[in-house]
């Protein structure tokens, strides 16, 4: 099958080295604002791979994201923030990258290449039918990614697909299918550009709407966050005297008392 590669399609901007640093900056900057508009003409099928990841949470299954290289730091940032942002379990979304937890700081030579990995990597999650796997690349082409969304195709296990070029293997593989066609980059091939930000911008609301619809969000307060540091204590002592009528050292008694802006409030509410 052949399809074109816009992401690999030269620049549109030429003698990159012969530009003053404000040249560089501001034509960067004008390719980034294209990236939004590409998200939001792909709403449509972002909406039908959210609304399957919702069903497939509430089922009690997990999300998985596979990717290799960029996509693959991606999805792992991603998945990394939903535990202290929303007070999920761990292991309920999971980023898998190419190469091992190794590869997120340094690349692995040809792990990418490995059309069985994923699977095993999978595997070594107890991957069952409840669950949801997502395959980012922006080529839509990484042989890793593919390998493990047909796998778990042939086993029933729900897919879906984030990647950057229009037709690629990728989206013919995924069952739910995210196309975020930038263009070229403006470093020709660097795909950690637009469609880094694309992906990104997409996983930012895949996460954030799945956990808002599994009511990990009240009004638009993170109340089940988690209180890892010092700012994260105060905002929430602050989100607690914002819901219900007490001091400063009160809300900071209850958070301390009861572990989460959730708990405490109910708490209160419940002696009211």
């Amino acid at each position: 099958m052949s399809f074109t590669k816009t992401t690999e399609q030269a620049s549109h901007y030429q003698a990159l080295e012969e530009m003053s640093v404000h040249d560089l900056l501001c034509n960067i900057n004008r390719e980034d604002q294209t990236v939004p508009l590409a998200v939001e003409r792909a709403l449509p099928q972002i909406e039908k791979l959210v609304s399957r990841v919702v069903e497939q949470l509430k089922k009690g299954g997990r999300l998985f994201y596979i990717g290799a290289g960029t996509s693959g730091r991606l999805g792992i940032v991603d998945a990394s923030e939903c535990p202290p942002t929303y007070g999920v379990p761990h292991d309920l979304v999971n980023g898998i990258i190419a190469g091992g937890d190794q590869a997120i700081r340094r690349a692995v030579e040809n792990a990418e290449d490995h059309t069985t990995q994923a699977w095993l990597d999978l595997e070594a999650h107890h991957i069952g039918p409840n669950d949801f796997v997502i395959g980012i690349a922006a080529s839509g082409t990484t042989p890793y990614v593919l390998g493990g969304l047909e796998a778990c195709n042939q086993k029933g296990i729900a897919t879906g697909g984030i990647t950057c070029n229009a037709g690629s293997p990728l989206a013919l593989t995924a069952q739910y299918p995210i196309e975020v066609v930038v263009g070229p980059e403006f470093v020709t091939g660097s795909s950690r550009m637009k469609a880094g930000t694309a992906q990104k911008l997409v996983l930012n609301m895949i996460s954030t709407t799945a956990m808002i619809q599994l009511g990990r969000v009240k009004g638009n307060k993170m109340v089940d966050m988690q209180l890892s540091n010092n700012k994260l204590v105060d905002r929430g002592v602050r989100m607690i005297m914002g819901e219900i009528p007490v001091s400063y050292e009160v809300a900071a008694e209850l958070l301390e008392k009861h572990g989460s802006v959730r708990q405490a409030v109910a708490f209160y509410q419940s002696q009211s």
